[in-house]
Parts: structure tokens; C-alpha cells; sequence
């Protein structure tokens, strides 16, 4: 970072690097390697944190604010992954009426009766705890399949 050279100047600099070069310039603003590789995203997260290192970051009052209203918003637990209180959330696509823990799903996969098991932050397949439908469905096949299809809560569409 050069504070000599206007801060237009630096950001329209940013945009003709190539990706080594980005990620070397992240880790010289940010002090550790990029999380991702992608040039756009590299580009923006640098620009923005020379924009906050040389025109200021947001003021107290605004951080604040700003945590006041974080604390005042109310997600459904299946908006995301983890609630507010950092407790894990129900799995994505879980139906709070159909998949409560305790839950048993089974069907036949060649030929044997398969249990799956709504536990406390996944799907207990064979002993082992899954995060998802899908993954609890690969680990028995070897294959991708959408997880709410393979253990039958919603049925392929018509063509």
C-alpha cells in the first residue's frame, strides 16, 4: 500500500493484477492468505480494505448501532445453519414437522432395510453422524443424490 497514490488510483491498480498478485497484496493488507481464489472477490476485499485503512472504518456510534440491530433480528432456525444463540440449527431442508430428532427414515437399498436417525446436529447413519440428507445418501451409495429424494420426503418431479 502506497499512501502517496490516490486511493482511484490504487483500486483502478487492483483491477489489471492477476491472481498471484492479488493474493499477495491480501495477504500484505490482511496479514493471512485469501479464503478464496476467485479474482473478483480478491479485488473488492482489497479495495475495500484500503478504502477503510485510508478514509477511516465506520465510527463507534455506527458499530454500535449496527450491533444493536444484529442483536434485535429474529432468524427461523432454517435460515441458517447455526441460530443467534450459536446453537446448530435443524439441517437445510428439514420439514420442523417431519424431521424432529428422534426421527427414524427408512427405505430399502439394494435389498437391505436402511435406518436414518434425526440426532442433534445431523442424520445418524450405520453409527456415523452426517450434517445432511444428501451426505447421509452419498455414504451409503457412493453417489450424489438430493437427500429429501433418496430417503422419500418429496417425489421427483413430472417431466
Amino acid at each position: 500500500m502506497n499512501d502517496e497514490i490516490p486511493l482511484a488510483q490504487d483500486i483502478a491498480e487492483l483491477r489489471k493484477l492477476g491472481v498471484p498478485a492479488l493474493v499477495a497484496r491480501y495477504q500484505g493488507v490482511y496479514g493471512k492468505p485469501p479464503r478464496v481464489k476467485n479474482r473478483e472477490w480478491l479485488w473488492k476485499r482489497i479495495a475495500w480494505k484500503l478504502q477503510e485503512q485510508r478514509l477511516g472504518g465506520l465510527s463507534g456510534v455506527a458499530k454500535a448501532r449496527l450491533e444493536e440491530l444484529i442483536a434485535e433480528i429474529k432468524l427461523p432456525p432454517t435460515e441458517s445453519r447455526r441460530s443467534v444463540a450459536g446453537k446448530l440449527a435443524p439441517p437445510r431442508g428439514a420439514n420442523a414437522e417431519t424431521l424432529k430428532v428422534g426421527t427414524v427414515l427408512t427405505r430399502e437399498w439394494h435389498g437391505r432395510q436402511v435406518c436414518l436417525k434425526v440426532v442433534d446436529g445431523g442424520f445418524e447413519l450405520d453409527g456415523v453422524v452426517h450434517k445432511s440428507l444428501s451426505a447421509a445418501a452419498k455414504a451409503l451409495t457412493g453417489a450424489h443424490w438430493n437427500g429429501r429424494l433418496f430417503w422419500g420426503l418429496v417425489e421427483r418431479k413430472k417431466a
